[in-house]
């Protein structure tokens, strides 16, 4: 579970919802002061929500990026069916094809602004990046380049599968509370140990409360039976970018090494980072971002 460091939004951002053709997203939304260089997408994981990318939000928006983080459909602040079907990996990326389409109607209303025809960046964190990548085969030209946070080639580790098996079993049959409290004896004992900020705890409690349990049954499906796509998507001519920590828990660092260099991918690595760099270690996270996307858009 990735868990932030802090919850309080910058003076940059807001919180609101994002109007699409597949419905209303919450989002939260960074804006830099001056000229938009691009504008950058961000799909959370499995049991995550948009504030896994909240210490990315000031320093990304600081670079010239607008930032829209997303609650997928049915987790934390964005409804969703209770109806497993609905959160089929298709279905989740022709979301993340939706926002990106409203995005990229937002910036048509202002081309005669310097940030009429900003460049759109997609990242997924974990499973995000399985649902971000199917997004991309289906639709390459929706986006200006690809990120892989913490993302395999194909299904979790087998010791990550077991654990989420034993989740989707009592998801099935037992109330989301109760899950709660046996969900957090399933955080991994590689997991750095941290002390949680104020207000955090209380914040991964509700956003757990918040997220359907049928989201939650589907995508860790998922999690346990991906196949390996990457061939499929080597063949997408999109800039792509791998980036994990230096330990992973749900793929192994050297399985992602090898995603990489299959992709012709370019790989960063963020030292004293594990599964979720964006919140253990943001700051190298967003330059390393930053890095690549003004190498995309042929920035210095």
């Amino acid at each position: 579970m990735s868990r932030p460091p802090f919850i309080t939004l910058p003076g940059c951002a807001r919180a609101h919802r994002l109007r699409t053709a597949r419905g209303e997203f919450a989002v939260h939304d960074a804006r830099p002061e001056g000229v938009v260089r691009g504008t950058v997408l961000l799909v959370p994981g499995f049991t995550g929500s948009k504030e896994d990318f909240i210490a990315l939000l000031e320093p990304l928006a600081r670079a010239g990026f607008r930032v829209v983080a997303v609650d997928g459909r049915g987790q934390h602040e964005t409804g969703g069916p209770r109806d497993e079907a609905a959160y089929a990996q298709q279905e989740l990326a022709r979301d993340v094809l939706a926002q990106a389409a409203a995005l990229h109607a937002a910036a048509d209303t202002t081309a005669a602004t310097a940030q009429g025809s900003a460049p759109l960046h997609v990242l997924g964190h974990s499973l995000g990046g399985l649902v971000v990548r199917t997004a991309v085969m289906m639709a390459p030209d929706a986006f200006a380049s690809l990120t892989l946070m913490c993302s395999g080639p194909a299904a979790i580790s087998e010791s990550q599968q077991a654990r989420t098996k034993l989740l989707i079993d009592a998801l099935a049959v037992t109330d989301m509370e109760t899950v709660w409290q046996a969900m957090r004896e399933l955080d991994p004992p590689e997991a750095p140990e941290e002390t949680t900020p104020p207000g955090v705890e209380d914040f991964l409690h509700q956003r757990w409360l918040g997220t359907v349990p049928e989201q939650l049954i589907a995508t860790g499906r998922q999690l346990n039976s991906e196949p390996d796509r990457v061939a499929e998507l080597a063949g997408v001519a999109l800039p792509k970018h791998v980036l994990s920590g230096i330990v992973d828990y749900a793929w192994p660092v050297p399985l992602m090494d090898e995603m990489a260099e299959r992709l012709g991918a370019h790989r960063t690595v963020i030292q004293g980072a594990g599964h979720s760099p964006n919140a253990e270690r943001p700051l190298p996270t967003a330059e390393a971002l930053i890095d690549f996307w003004r190498g995309v858009d042929g920035d210095s």
